[in-house]
This record gives structure tokens, sequence and C-alpha cells, in this order.
């Protein structure tokens, strides 16, 4: 008898901070693919979804694909979006199958819950007590009580630039199939320690995220199924926000939990080092001009659009310019209006605009703050790249319409999406040969080394503006469970929460 897998993505990781919308059209582009058309574009792809249709496709399973939605971060995600996306697989769970595989997030939060990927997975459960259900899961996923329950086998990344999606994918799904097959019997443990750790720090090149994951490796190599880090996304002011471990025996709980309870001690003992401390933006950029052989990558890391920033701040750019660093090109400013003055002038002509500060940000009391810039159109395209590194191979970003102003010494790359610059793409499609430029400034945190790290000849973290910020003076939690550390730098490793 041919089994019958339903396949489905809903990834969205949720800053409640940002002011960035999210609706249903954010999740795709030009629109969210359903149907055969998921098989289409993510069949070859290194994702977990790309991932789970190999492994499905091995097994020689009928093969149901209801949706593939993936929004950039932003803030909270629409009720009439997380709806849809939730019908859509749960209707195809409806119809019957026999194990389901789901590409997911882990740190989406709603409109109508704080735990999109726990309520999903609970609907689930409620409709099919016992279907296998394999999920796998960002390196910073918020990991709950209710997500773990309701699924059998859940495994994270462990890379960060998120070089192994689809490894991550692959382990998950293998585990489901082998269960599937009796060949093995998987049982889940989890746990967290009160820590809010700084995305900054999660680099698995950086202490303490990467020797964690190296013992999560070693307890793989020792018999575990799987063991997964989280080290969680703290822009998310919910409850269950903050560093958690999953561990997965074959049918041994105690293993599982043994596991993870040697994985969490050495996170609470590593504790300091979850923190990232900024140095002055003018001293980061003035190191930068000393320094005479490039690409250097100066990283606008407060304002990511990776993490939910609005991507159209200009401090950075703006101390830059008035340091007056040669060479230099920027990833990227999205300003869909200078875009359109942009084609208005032409390629060629010169055009004076307000770039950037569109968008307030309530939440860390700033208003929007355009730098007005005169410049010359150098380039205009309709922003769409195939990415090339692991991170997300083969798939298509679509940056909108994009182009090339030239404002003195620097080239800035506008785009009209918000877009992550973690694959050379962002500026080989537009026109620019990053590896020939002695500046970059990019805004991102830690994926751009997926692409840049290979032509890098020194990385500058530059303290800008934006709701990214690692500065958690900036922002009012008021959900999150407390005692935590470092918001409570006296909280003890086990505190009672009732």
């Amino acid at each position: 008898m041919t089994l019958r897998a339903v396949i489905a993505m809903m990834e969205h990781e949720t800053n409640t901070f940002s002011p960035v919308p999210t609706p249903l059209a954010r999740f795709g582009s030009p629109d969210v693919p359903t149907g055969p058309e998921v098989y289409r574009r993510f069949k070859g792809t290194g994702t977990g979804l790309g991932a789970f249709l190999d492994v499905a496709d091995e097994a020689g399973m009928e093969i149901a694909t209801p949706i593939a939605g993936n929004a950039a971060p932003s803030g909270r995600v629409e009720k009439a979006a997380y709806d849809a996306l939730c019908d859509a697989i749960c209707e195809a769970v409806a119809a019957g199958c026999d194990v389901c595989f789901l590409d997911l997030h882990g740190a989406m939060a709603t409109e109508t819950t704080d735990d999109g990927e726990g309520t999903l997975l609970g609907r689930i459960r409620e409709m099919a007590p016992d279907l296998p259900v394999a999920v796998s899961l960002d390196l910073h996923a918020n990991i709950t009580e209710r997500t773990v329950a309701n699924c059998t086998v859940l495994v994270g990344y462990k890379t960060y630039p998120h070089i192994d999606m689809y490894e991550a994918g692959r382990h998950a799904g293998d585990i489901a199939v082998r269960a599937l097959e009796g060949e093995a019997e998987p049982v889940m443990a989890w746990g967290r320690r009160p820590i809010l750790a700084q995305t900054l720090r999660m680099g698995h090149d950086d202490r303490p995220m990467g020797p964690m994951l190296s013992m999560a490796r070693e307890e793989e190599a020792n018999g575990l199924l799987a063991a997964s880090v989280f080290g969680g996304f703290p822009l998310a002011d919910i409850r269950d926000a903050g560093l958690a471990v999953v561990t997965v025996a074959d049918g041994d709980r105690a293993r599982a939990e043994a596991a993870a309870e040697r994985l969490l001690g050495h996170a609470w003992r590593e504790k300091e080092e979850w923190v990232f401390h900024s140095d002055p933006l003018a001293d980061s950029v003035a190191r930068a001009k000393a320094m005479t052989e490039g690409p250097v990558i100066l990283l606008d890391h407060a304002d990511n659009s990776a993490s939910g920033g609005t991507q159209d701040t200009t401090a950075v750019l703006g101390e830059v310019l008035d340091q007056g660093l040669e060479d230099v090109a920027m990833f990227g400013i999205c300003d869909p209006e200078a875009v359109a003055a942009m084609e208005a002038a032409g390629v060629g002509r010169e055009v004076a605009l307000d770039l950037g500060g569109k968008t307030g940000m309530p939440e860390i009391g700033k208003a929007g703050e355009p730098l007005r810039v005169t410049g010359k159109v150098r380039a205009l395209t309709d922003g769409d790249f195939t990415v090339t590194v692991p991170m997300g191979r083969g798939t298509t970003v679509s940056m909108g319409k994009s182009g090339i102003l030239e404002v003195g010494h620097v080239q800035i790359v506008v785009c009209s999406r918000h877009t992550e610059p973690f694959d050379l793409g962002c500026f080989r499609s537009v026109g620019i040969e990053p590896a020939h430029k002695r500046y970059l400034i990019l805004k991102s945190r830690i994926h751009f080394r997926a692409g840049f790290r290979a032509i890098a000849k020194a990385e500058i973290p530059c303290d800008g503006v934006g709701v990214t910020s690692s500065d958690n003076g900036l922002f009012a939690f008021r959900n999150v469970r407390r005692p935590i550390y470092p918001l409570d730098p006296d909280c003890p490793e086990r505190p009672n929460y009732g």
C-alpha cells in the first residue's frame, strides 16, 4: 500500500517590536505557492521542505503539498494570513494521510496566538491523534510545551547562518520514516534555562553557541536520534521566549532527559557569554577607515530585515558618509518610494531624494529619519536572483524593483522588498562585484557569513538604529517570563514560575 504524506512550509520569525506588517502576501512572491507549484519550486532546493520532498519520494510516498509560506521576519502575523496557512495544512491532513512533514520556524507569533507553531500542531493532533508528525525548526525557535507535545520528532538547525536547513529536514524526515517502518521509537525530552540569549552570540563559529552545537552532535554520535539547541528569538515579547534544548532518544526517555540536562547545564554556566556588547558607532566606522585591505564588512545589525528590522534606517550610512570612507557598496535600503524616484529619473541621471526613514518604530520611541541625498542612478533591475549558497540553495530571492544609487563614494542598493544580504547575488544581480569593494555595509547580523565570509578581510559590527538592536534597554518587555537573564542579572538557574 502506498503511503500518503502531507508536506508543507509555514515559516515566520516574529519580532513583536517590529512595525512591519505581516499579511499573507508577505509569505510568497509573486504569490504563496500551493498544490503542485510547491513541489515545482522547492524540489531540489537546500531547504527543509526540499529535504522532506526527497525523503517522501525515496520512500515511494504519494505526496500532497498544500502550501509553502515563508515570510521575511516582521511584526505579528495577521489573523487572515495565519488562518489561511493553517487551514490549508489542516484540510490536507483531514483528507487523509499516513505522515506529515512540516518545515516550520518556531518563533511565529500572530494576532491571535503567541505560539503559531504549537497552535497548528495542536490542531493537527486533535484531528489525527496517532499521525506521525515530523518537524524541522530554526535554531532561533522559541520552544513551547505545546509544540513538543504535539509532534513525533523535532529537529533544529545546527548552524547559523543556517546552511543546514536541508540537513535538519532530512534528519527529522528520516527518523519519521524509521518510525513508520517500526525501526525506531522516537521519544522526546525538552527543557530550558532562563536565558534571553542575544542573536549576535549564536553563530555556529562563535562561543557560546558553537561549543553547545558540538556537544549536541556528540550526543547524537553516542546514540541519541537527535539533539537540538535552540538559542531562541529574543525580540519576541512572549512568555516562552528564550534558550531551550530538545533531545530525541530511541525508546529511552530517561536517556533523552539526561542529555537535555547536560546541554542546559552547560548553557547556564556560560550565561554571561550570551550577551553582546556594542562599541560606539563612530568608533566602529573609524576603525574600519583605518583598514587598508578589503572588503571590510560593516554590519548594520540593529536594522536587520532577517530579524524584523525596517531595513530603512540610515545611521550607519550617514556615519560612513560623514567620515568619508571610499569605494563602498551597501545592501541595502528598502524604500519603494526611492526606487520609484530613481525609475522616474532614469539610469545615468542625477536625483535628489529623501532616502529611507519611511517607517516609524514606536516600540523603541523612534520616528523615521530619512537621509537627504543627491546621487546618480547607476542601474535598475527587477530584483530577482537565484540563491547559490547552501542556505536556501536554488530558491529565488525577490527584492522587488531595485537599483543602485551612487552617493559620493558609496553605491547603495535600494530595493522594494525586505531582503537579507546572505548571498552575493544581492549585489551581483544589480551589477556590483562585492569582492572588488573596499567596504561593504550589510544590514545583517550573522547570515551574511553564508556568502560574504569567504571574501571578507574583516567584519566590524556597527551599532546603528533599529528594532533589531542588541541593547535590551530599548525594549519594554512586558510578557516574557521573569526573572530571566540578562534582564534580571540575579536570576536563579531554576526560577519558580508557578
